[in-house]
């Protein structure tokens, strides 16, 4: 009897996965990048009308997320990059960095650069890392697949359950306190986690670099509610959330979408974070 009913167990918890309380909150993984568990659930993606400096690509709908996920707590390094895929594209390095911090008269020690994001990196260079990232032997073990976050898992993890224009409130004038952006970057990226993170613990995710998105760009989003959308896939436009540190204040809304080739790596402003699903 007692038998039977651990494999009725074990049958419950292979059909219904492992519940979001009985998974790691927080998780570091083999190479030290830092990941924060995001719970399923609905919001509503886009923006109101009456939103400052609104476009018209941010229709308002509900969007439904059916699996927790995983999301890096910071931006992929220029560290963590070249660790992975033994080079660095970044712009902002060496002799570029030395010359623009000299320039703006600041101090090189208070900006290491395996400690900025990565930038001028492609589409396709930013799947690729978390393809290698996968393959990893430690990671592959642990069962953990890498891949860049849908638009609407990025949006609703930046939100982390706020309505407003940004996910502290709906003040640009707070903005400096959690992103790095037009007004106090010195059109600079600047080392990631040094401001103030959203509820969900996720730094960087308005300003300092804009992110990839695995989504081809759509620009028009559904009127209807979704459950789990993607994007049209199949295109030579990708996607890019989150603000950068030359944007302005109200490029780094949580609805503010942008279009930007797949294959270019030539914006130095573009960067990614990772994330996470364990398939064991």
């Amino acid at each position: 009897m007692i038998r039977l009913q651990f494999i009725s167990f074990i049958g419950i918890v292979l059909q219904f996965g492992v519940s979001f309380a009985q998974q790691p909150q927080k998780l570091i993984n083999s190479v030290g990048m830092e990941f924060v568990l995001i719970p399923k659930g609905s919001f509503i993606r886009g923006s109101p009308p009456n939103e400052l400096k609104r476009h018209s690509n941010e229709n308002m709908h509900h969007v439904t997320l059916t699996e927790d996920y995983y999301l890096g707590v910071y931006e992929v390094t220029q560290g963590q990059f070249e660790q992975i895929m033994g080079r660095n594209p970044s712009r902002f390095q060496g002799d570029v960095l030395r010359s623009e911090l000299k320039i703006k008269s600041l101090n090189i020690a208070d900006f290491p650069s395996e400690k900025l994001p990565v930038e001028s990196v492609s589409w396709i260079e930013a799947v690729e890392f978390c393809r290698a990232l996968s393959n990893l032997a430690e990671e592959a073990r642990a069962g953990r697949e890498y891949r860049l976050p849908t638009e609407a898992e990025w949006e609703y993890a930046c939100r982390a359950e706020s309505h407003t224009a940004y996910f502290f409130g709906d003040d640009p004038k707070q903005l400096g306190d959690y992103a790095w952006y037009e007004e106090n970057s010195h059109e600079l990226p600047h080392p990631v986690g040094l401001k103030k993170p959203n509820r969900w613990g996720l730094y960087d995710i308005q300003g300092n670099v804009t992110e990839w998105c695995s989504d081809g760009f759509d620009d028009f989003y559904p009127k209807l509610a979704v459950k789990d959308p993607i994007g049209v896939s199949g295109l030579s436009l990708g996607i890019g959330r989150g603000g950068c540190f030359r944007d302005t204040y109200f490029s780094c809304r949580s609805a503010k979408r942008w279009a930007f080739s797949q294959e270019d790596d030539g914006h130095r402003d573009l960067g990614f974070r990772v994330a996470m699903t364990i398939t064991k």
